[in-house]
């Protein structure tokens, strides 16, 4: 059973590359279950649609998590309801349109619970992320409500995604970091069996700054005339994870970090 994870979704780059590629990264990477952060999937890099949604379903992604922009495209909210692939985070205040927890069936029939959590530090506020966590725990168990677990925690600090991922550590088959855009370094297997990796990095052109166009974003910064940010719109690499899931335990027997075509490469 082999689940791929890829990180947020940005811009028209990001969605082309999907298109056009998935489907067949799918077919060679010999992938069962893939679930996708598209919170910045617009056309203006922030939020995402109805049609967006269903163009990532019929082009083989299974489940959509997001994050602090999931409602910035406000046509969401109605298709959030109806639709239960598409997750927000569960921490959000509830009640709230859709649902931050589902449980799925794989092509080979196993049950595969997505969990989608926010974290609290520099974020939108939102619930305890630490206290939803241990009653989610207390109601929810690995091989026997699910086969495999996989969340999604949407942050912006590297400490507070290293704490959830021990918090789960045994419990869950991966905790993967998405929001910051950039995938980093420490893919491993946790020391009771799960796998992790701080942030999965973007779907997105890396000739930018975090997804955004770069000239535009470096005067921002220096406080000279620029706009809104908007996306880059080069060639987009996707980045991810790939996970190997043991049958018997829901655990992890490996996790590889997944790039492949623009400006990234696997080193």
């Amino acid at each position: 059973m082999k689940i791929l994870f890829l990180g947020d979704v940005v811009g028209l780059s990001g969605c082309r590359k999907i298109t056009n590629d998935l489907l067949d990264q799918i077919q060679k990477n010999n992938i069962d279950f893939v679930i996708i952060n598209a919170e910045n999937a617009d056309d203006t890099g922030v939020g995402l649609t109805k049609e967006i949604c269903q163009n990532f379903f019929e082009n083989g992604v299974d489940v959509i998590t997001t994050g602090n922009h999931v409602w910035d495209q406000k046509d969401i909210m109605n298709f959030i309801d109806k639709e239960n692939r598409l997750l927000r985070p569960k921490n959000l205040f509830e009640p709230a349109p859709g649902r931050g927890f589902e449980i799925y069936k794989s092509k080979k029939n196993y049950k595969v619970g997505v969990l989608n959590l926010m974290g609290n530090v520099f974020m939108k506020k939102c619930d305890d992320v630490f206290k939803i966590s241990k009653d989610f725990l207390e109601k929810y168990n690995l091989k026997k409500d699910y086969d495999f677990l996989i969340v999604d925690f949407h942050g912006e600090i590297t400490s507070e995604k290293n704490a959830i991922g021990h918090y789960f550590d045994g419990k869950a088959t991966l905790v993967i970091g998405t929001h910051t855009h950039i995938p980093t370094n420490d893919a491993r297997i946790l020391k009771n069996g799960t796998a992790y990796q701080t942030d999965a990095g973007m779907c997105g052109d890396y000739d930018s700054v975090i997804g955004m166009n770069k000239d535009n974003s470096i005067n921002r910064f220096m406080k000279k005339d620029s706009t809104k940010h908007f996306p880059a719109d080069g060639e987009a690499s996707l980045s991810g994870v790939i996970v190997n899931c043991n049958l018997e335990t829901g655990l992890a027997d490996s996790i590889d970090s997944y790039i492949f075509g623009g400006l990234l490469k696997n080193t």
